[in-house]
């Protein structure tokens, strides 16, 4: 059993920041990428940021320069540090992570998302 919880939406004004937090716990081997997705009202859900264990980056272009993603691999979470927030932004933001369970055999991988988290900016 694995599970993410995420943390650090809420509603703040056009221009400020917001830093949300994704936790892994459970079974856990390794992780492998880790990735911000988000969901606006009748759209889409889109990936914003990623991480590669490595630290490999990429961002939606709507997003670079404002926003950066990292991970700590001690504690199993992933960071989303948001700046000059636009109310474009407003959405409701999910955490994926690709984790290697602990198990015995082959290895096996699978993907998890976390509950999602709003974030609401206002005009």
């Amino acid at each position: 059993q694995v599970q993410l919880v995420e943390s650090g939406g809420g509603l703040v004004q056009a221009g400020g920041s917001l830093r949300l937090s994704c936790a892994a716990s459970g079974s856990i081997f390794s992780i492998n990428a880790m990735a911000w997705y988000r969901q606006a009202p009748g759209k889409q859900r889109e990936l914003v940021a990623a991480i590669t264990s490595g630290g490999s980056t990429n961002y939606a272009d709507s997003v670079k320069g404002r926003f950066t993603i990292s991970r700590d691999n001690a504690k199993n979470t992933v960071y989303l540090q948001m700046n000059s927030l636009k109310p474009e932004d407003t959405a409701v933001y999910y955490c994926n992570e690709r984790i290697q369970i602990l198990t015995v055999g082959p290895p096996r991988i699978y993907d998890y998302w976390g509950q999602g988290t709003q974030v609401t900016v206002s005009s």
